[in-house]
């Protein structure tokens, strides 16, 4: 198997929205024991994930992803978003770039490259649900069984307009609070008679939104604040609620983690709201892959194929590198994610084959 795009298409007319796999997984297990992987199957929970491996020699270079995808939603769709159909050479379908095309386009680059090299893919199916049962787990399975790679690839779709033009090398952090303020519920023509959450909680969020985190730093843009609710459940004008709630999300860069945004959320609220209670929870705290070789051989490969050089970016969301860079350095590199999430999902097939000829690129590059 050289082409990517057979199973490409294979992989897309499996509905495996998360968390049904829907057969994806052996299927794509099928293709590596074909090209002489060894394929541990790994469930957790009701998820499917599997690690795959092959060859002794060299540095062991891992390959993660995941073949779950999003719902197609409720836009209307030109192309089934389970056909895996070709029309005017792109190929359409749910999870195309983010990430089933991906993950072919490495198998194919895997299938040209010299099986004795160590090679390794980590596949889940719980990307794009809570991450709980995917990727974490099958970490703790590999170290538990020396496996654990020395550089990962993840294949996430990193690309903004040209295949290539960004390889991200680390993510900003993102945390989670909730604040609930209680009071005493009144009329509010008699406001000594109650006690207003509100009018503790506003000031709280404008001293939190009005604070200048930092300036950012050379790999990271400044770390970001945002209230995404505040409700107090009230349909009356004239009653002064007995609780009040937010809801805010950090994305935080390398100068923060949870435990010191946690304290400083906490001693803003003590000055406004001091008996409020908070609640914090953090997806994932922010990384940085410093360049290197490693760095360096993918960011070759790249040019090699496709004439560009990429800008080394750390933003947007989160993925499961935040996972995989606590075992080994890792860095991300994919396909043009504009359509992702979208109605009519797609990739261009001459894209997709171009991502192989980068990953073989890679792979040898990780050899010499």
């Amino acid at each position: 198997m050289i082409d990517p795009l057979p199973l490409a298409q294979a992989l897309l007319r499996c509905p495996s929205v998360t968390p049904l796999d829907a057969g994806a997984q052996d299927l794509l297990a099928a293709a590596l024991t074909a090209l002489g992987f060894s394929v541990t199957r790994l469930k957790f929970g009701e998820i499917e994930n599997l690690f795959a491996e092959r060859g002794t020699k060299g540095r062991h270079l891992c390959f993660a992803g995941h073949t779950d995808v999003v719902p197609p939603g409720s836009a209307a769709w030109r192309h089934k978003p389970f056909g895996g159909d070709v029309d005017g050479g792109v190929l359409y379908g749910r999870g195309a770039c983010d990430m089933k095309g991906a993950i072919t386009a490495f198998v194919a680059a895997a299938a040209q490259t010299d099986a004795s090299q160590k090679l390794s893919l980590l596949i889940t199916g719980d990307e794009e649900g809570e991450a709980l049962d995917g990727t974490v787990k099958v970490l703790d399975w590999m170290k538990s069984h020396g496996k654990i790679p020395d550089f990962c690839i993840v294949g996430e779709p990193t690309s903004k307009v040209k295949l290539g033009d960004v390889v991200k090398i680390g993510r900003r952090g993102s945390l989670n609070a909730v604040i609930t303020v209680n009071g005493r519920q009144g009329h509010a023509a008699y406001p000594h008679l109650a006690d207003n959450p509100v009018h503790k909680l506003v000031p709280a969020l404008a001293a939190m939104a009005a604070h200048k985190l930092d300036a950012g730093t050379k790999w990271f843009e400044p770390s970001c604040l945002q209230i995404t609710s505040v409700d107090v459940g009230n349909q009356a004008h004239n009653v002064i609620p007995a609780q009040a709630t937010a809801k805010l999300n950090i994305r935080f860069n390398d100068l923060h983690n949870e435990a010191s945004l946690s304290d400083w959320l906490t001693e803003t609220l003590a000055m406004f709201a001091p008996a409020a209670d908070l609640k914090i929870h953090c997806s994932g705290e922010a990384f940085l892959t410093a360049p290197g070789p490693d760095v360096d051989n993918l960011c070759a490969a790249i040019l090699a194929v496709t004439g560009v050089t990429p800008k080394l970016d750390t933003g947007g969301g989160t993925s499961d590198a935040r996972f995989i860079t606590r075992v080994c350095p890792v860095a991300e590199f994919g396909l043009v994610g504009a359509s992702m999430h979208q109605a009519d999902e797609c990739v261009p097939v001459a894209q997709l084959r171009q991502l192989t000829q980068i990953y073989r690129g890679i792979i040898a590059g990780f050899a010499a």
